[in-house]
């Protein structure tokens, strides 16, 4: 419990690790449903545009920013500074340390989602999704494998800046690709099969899927569900405590 309390310290002095995450999802939704003209009207009963196109890919955004950017840089930045190496001499394993990051980032997570949902509904009419619970397993889902790319990023980032930098390149690789800045129907059909193929659209297309009540195809599982297994292995072998 104190290893979280001091994790959860550690990311409110980061001014930047705490206001990005939250920040960056809102400006995308409102700068999106200002754009768009149609952004209230239904596409099925009591769900629309909005909620089908722009609230998917927020969510997935928030998710994406603190797993990818955030915690890798928490990991840099602790094995720079020999944290790592001083607690594996101690009762506080470091494996204790990524955990307690993890939680606190988890929470991180669903303040995101709660300030960005609580915005849209405010001002944009936003509704919740038909199958609740398919869209928290779908969260679930997508924490886990965009957190098994953060782990990629960790294991190969030799220093806090460079984790940053290639956190910031994998994330707008993947969210430039899943519909951060619009409708993955727009890009061509080439880019539109690879992003289904990549965990930030898979995320985005089973949350749409959840919205509008309709089951998760297995491939969006299946695309999650390696992601987190993948970054697993890659963190397994490459990951370095000091």
């Amino acid at each position: 419990m104190r290893l979280i309390q001091a994790e959860a310290r550690m990311v409110m002095r980061d001014t930047a690790g705490l206001i990005v995450p939250l920040g960056m999802p809102l400006l995308i939704l409102a700068m999106q449903a200002i754009s768009f003209d149609d952004v209230r009207q239904e596409m099925s009963e009591g769900i629309t545009v909005l909620d089908f196109y722009l609230l998917p890919v927020v969510v997935t955004m928030v998710v994406s920013t603190i797993a990818v950017i955030n915690m890798p840089s928490f990991l840099a930045t602790y094995r720079k500074t020999k944290l790592l190496r001083r607690l594996a001499v101690t009762p506080a394993s470091p494996a204790m340390v990524l955990v307690a990051q993890m939680v606190v980032s988890f929470l991180q997570v669903i303040l995101g989602i709660t300030l960005a949902y609580a915005v849209a509904m405010a001002f944009f009419g936003a509704n919740l999704p038909h199958h609740r619970l398919t869209a928290l397993g779908v969260l679930l889902a997508t924490c886990a494998a965009l957190y098994g790319v953060g782990m990629i990023v960790a294991s190969v980032a030799p220093t806090p800046n460079s984790s940053v930098a290639i956190g910031l390149l994998a994330f707008f690789g993947l969210a430039a690709l899943g519909g951060m800045f619009g409708p993955v129907q727009n890009l061509p059909e080439a880019l539109q099969q690879l992003s289904s193929w990549l965990p930030f659209g898979a995320a985005v297309e089973a949350f749409q899927s959840a919205w509008i009540g309709e089951p998760v195809q297995a491939q969006r599982w299946l695309v999650l569900a390696g992601a987190a297994v993948l970054g697993a292995g890659v963190a397994g072998v490459l990951f370095r405590w000091d």
